[in-house]
């Protein structure tokens, strides 16, 4: 019997954990690659003599990418195929990877990270049409999903601990590399998977030109305004760019035979407010760890170990804080969880005021535990009020657009952040500006999701 018939009948059975542990593998490397560089990036500033508009870029290339391409990235996997679009996507992002651990300058390290943030995107949504081709049974596919989700919540947990590690011990080229070995166990685990059949499917050409055009026109002007003023003409070109690529953008959804973004999702409440919410809860999260993985090297002397070890206690507790959202969205509805996420986001980032000079860094430590529970508190219940609030046909698009609102959130977050950063008279400033607009952010969208109508209780909320 060959490989792939025996791969086909273990699926049959109930499911297939060659399936899931390649799409758990590979969900567990898009997710770490997000967080894993933000520790490493005083050391890779100082080794390829780069500033503060470079290093957000090292930053913002991976993620800028991976949410301008997320949407037709699904299109993408039906059209090729789930295993065929997954296992290109794993070797153009194991490949990647290599060439960001080998950069000689930033040009070649950010170009590297675009591609990255592409693979990712491709890899994504093929990951769980995958687990859906190797689990046919709803409730088996129920369990795997759920150990799928870990694969992400632990890559957001060991993120900046691993990047630390790996920096202080090795050098910060091998935050990268540590993704060969995962991506060749992958590709073993793919290679005993039948291939996935084709669907017919259309791409959204002109919305994804002038989504990218959009998305990088605004990153690059934030940062390079941050960095050299805001009435550079480039700046400003770049900036009118992106709000003509914007424009082009809508009117491509809402004139196109088969759009990547359905418009008419946006005509429910409830849907608009998950999305909002989204951006706001990764910008929050992404934005604090950029700025203290640099507040704590530059400003407090720390080691890149010691600075990822910082992270301990505001990830340690993600996944426990995740099965409790879903318990409290299951009795309470989503909407409690929700808020109560946000205003607990919102509490951590104002306590960081207080942060100093000489402010003790355990006490940091401490205060950014809410940031981290917050979001984590949040998430599973305002995924699940969205999937309620839409046609179950329309679930993975919306899907889709969540995890693109969200990506987009932590790439602004970046780029304004440390234009905040690179433009106040001190550090301290301009991070205390920064905690001060994501906080202010987080309480306007809890007060609007505490104005939206009673839902009923979420019956398979979705962990962070």
């Amino acid at each position: 019997m060959t490989t792939g018939t025996q791969s086909a009948t273990a699926t049959a059975r109930g499911g297939s954990p060659a399936v899931l542990g390649a799409a758990l593998l590979g969900f567990f490397l898009i997710s770490l690659d997000a967080l894993i560089v933000t520790v490493a990036l005083p050391d890779i500033g100082r080794s390829l003599e780069v500033g503060m508009s470079g290093l957000q870029w090292v930053v913002d290339g991976y993620t800028l990418m991976f949410a301008a391409l997320m949407l037709s990235a699904g299109a993408l996997s039906d059209r090729v195929g789930a295993k065929q679009a997954f296992g290109g996507g794993l070797v153009l992002f194991a490949v990647a990877s290599m060439a960001c651990g080998l950069a000689p300058g930033l040009a070649v390290l950010v170009t590297a990270r675009l591609v990255q943030g592409a693979a990712a995107a491709v890899m994504m949504p093929a990951s769980l049409a995958l687990v859906r081709q190797g689990y046919p049974d709803q409730a088996e596919r129920a369990r795997a999903i759920a150990v799928w989700t870990v694969g992400g919540a632990v890559a957001v947990a060991a993120g900046p601990v691993v990047g630390g590690a790996l920096t202080a011990s090795a050098g910060w080229r091998w935050i990268f590399y540590v993704n060969l070995p995962a991506a060749v166990l992958a590709l073993a685990l793919l290679s005993r998977v039948p291939a996935s059949r084709r669907l017919p499917s259309r791409l959204d050409w002109l919305g994804q030109v002038t989504a990218v055009l959009a998305m990088g026109g605004l990153t690059y002007g934030v940062i390079e305004g941050g960095a050299e003023g805001f009435g550079r003409a480039g700046v400003v070109a770049s900036l009118a760019m992106a709000a003509a690529a914007a424009m082009g953008f809508l009117v491509a959804q809402a004139r196109g035979a088969h759009p990547m973004l359905p418009l008419p999702l946006f005509r429910t409440r409830v849907v608009t407010v998950s999305l909002v919410v989204g951006f706001m809860l990764n910008a929050a999260y992404y934005g604090g760890v950029f700025n203290f993985s640099l507040y704590l090297q530059q400003e407090r002397g720390q080691t890149s170990l010691h600075a990822g070890l910082m992270f301990i206690p505001m990830t340690a507790l993600v996944a426990i804080v995740n099965l409790a959202s879903a318990r409290l969205a299951a009795r309470y509805g989503p909407r409690v969880p929700m808020a109560a996420g946000q205003l607990i986001g919102a509490a951590g980032l104002l306590s960081l005021l207080i942060v100093g000079t000489h402010t003790s860094v355990w006490v940091v430590a401490v205060l950014m535990v809410p940031v981290g529970l917050g979001g984590a508190l949040a998430v599973p219940a305002l995924t699940a009020m969205l999937l309620d609030a839409v046609p179950a046909d329309r679930a993975g698009t919306a899907g889709a657009v969540l995890n693109t609102a969200r990506q987009v959130g932590g790439a602004i977050a970046v780029a304004v952040f440390g234009a905040l950063l690179a433009g106040a008279d001190s550090f301290l400033t301009g991070m205390h500006w920064s905690m001060l607009l994501a906080a202010a952010g987080l309480l306007a969208t809890a007060g609007a999701t505490l104005m939206l109508p009673r839902a009923r209780r979420a019956s398979a909320p979705a962990a962070a």
